[in-house]
């Protein structure tokens, strides 16, 4: 027997740190199912928030998932075959790697820094306080976004700018109701402001939205990963619009609604109209592959806001009023217990130590910014330290270092001692 388990016992397992290194469909059959069923249950149990549109859409690639695994599908073990195309990819990331990345930039003109120019609608939300869209002329340059009256007076002051590195960037849309909405929560001596971008329509909020989530992780729209992020946001979006035509007619489907979609949308449609809505959404993926159906249900899953953040009652150094902190794979949040909302947020890659007074079982970390330190009320410290430790741990894979995974390393990250 270990840690109370027993012979023919069930055991339910799921990954603790959210960070997918590497998932290959020849060799990962098993962990993308494992990882596409947890994320599943997160959203059925509405340990993670998503809106009605997205919890369609989930439920739609749930419902192609189903169908397709009663298909034979293509067989993508390894094999001769597919060794070739592994050498042929390989080679065509070598030539782009190469080449060089060229988005935004002029043929011939390695100079150019790409650049987001258009008039958008802007709000500061404040309490209390009843304010209004207003439109104005945005420029988007590194990772910082000014604001002018109008296109004219873009060569004078900003009447607004802001860097984004460290901020928190959510969207705020509703497609059938054309709401393309970017909330900015920027961090400051006192706390995060808050800001509101709205964008015309969903080209636009594709571009910018992209921009402002790689500025988050201080980086531009010259990175390379800025033309996946604008197509992985159009993939998102395109799932959610309204089909037009059903891909399979309701009397041909045995949906039941209560296996698709997390409690509290049910409370608003009855079960035979919930199971139609289904069907309309499913018409946008009707025709991807098992593979592709789970792949999309993870990335989907993935770009939620909340996703992959484990919360903790904690107590600050000189405060005795328990707060809620978050520790996602890339930084840590403290946040409203009355309303939810984020208070600050501080970035890993800010980090420059952490540890734990072992007899006071207070937590330390060092920020470039400044310094926190917490007590944990929820949950013994070494739980923070593993998880902190195995984020920066995940973080320092890639492709372009070691595949060996380095054990001991990691026991030194999330244990405290080599």
């Amino acid at each position: 027997m270990e840690q109370s388990f027993r012979e023919n016992d069930m055991i339910l397992l799921r990954y603790k740190f959210l960070v997918f290194y590497d998932i290959n469909p020849k060799y990962d059959a098993v962990r993308i199912n494992q990882i596409y069923n947890q994320a599943h249950w997160t959203l059925l149990n509405e340990e993670v928030d998503c809106t009605e549109e997205e919890m369609l859409m989930f439920a739609a690639l749930q419902f192609q998932i189903q169908l397709q695994s009663n298909l034979p599908q293509p067989d993508l073990s390894p094999s001769g075959t597919q060794e070739t195309d592994d050498i042929d990819a390989a080679l065509n990331d070598l030539q782009m790697s190469l080449e060089g990345h060229t988005f935004g930039r002029r043929p011939g003109d390695i100079t150019s820094i790409p650049e987001l120019q258009d008039y958008l609608r802007f709000m500061k939300p404040k309490k209390y306080t009843m304010k209004s869209f207003k439109t104005y002329w945005f420029v988007f340059r590194d990772t910082t976004i000014c604001m002018y009256k109008n296109r004219d007076s873009a060569n004078s002051a900003p009447l607004w700018n802001a860097n984004l590195k460290g901020c928190e960037v959510n969207p705020d849309v509703h497609i059938s109701g054309k709401k393309y909405g970017i909330k900015i929560m920027l961090p400051s001596p006192e706390g995060m402001n808050e800001v509101w971008l709205r964008c015309e329509n969903e080209q636009q909020y594709v571009k910018w939205m992209a921009a402002c989530k790689l500025a988050s992780k201080g980086k531009t729209m010259a990175d390379s990963t800025y033309d996946a992020e604008v197509s992985s946001l159009s993939a998102f979006m395109s799932m959610q619009t309204p089909s037009p035509a059903l891909a399979i007619h309701s009397s041909q489907a045995d949906i039941q609604p209560e296996l698709f979609v997390a409690r509290r949308f049910l409370k608003k449609f009855k079960s035979q109209r919930m199971a139609q809505r289904i069907l309309e959404a499913h018409a946008n993926v009707s025709e991807l592959s098992l593979y592709d159906a789970k792949m999309s249900y993870i990335r989907a899953w993935q770009a939620l806001p909340e996703f992959g953040v484990t919360y903790f009652t904690v107590n600050f150094r000189g405060s005795r009023k328990e707060e809620l902190i978050g520790i996602a794979y890339n930084r840590l949040v403290r946040v409203n217990t009355s309303n939810g909302n984020v208070l600050k947020t501080w970035r890993f890659n800010t980090m420059k130590a952490w540890n734990v007074n072992w007899e006071t079982k207070h937590v330390i970390i060092n920020f470039e910014e400044e310094d926190v330190v917490f007590y944990c009320t929820s949950a013994d410290c070494k739980v923070i330290h593993e998880f902190i430790g195995g984020y920066i741990f995940c973080s320092m894979r890639s492709k372009d270092s070691s595949q060996t995974l380095n054990e001991e390393m990691f026991h030194k990250l999330t244990g405290g001692c080599a």
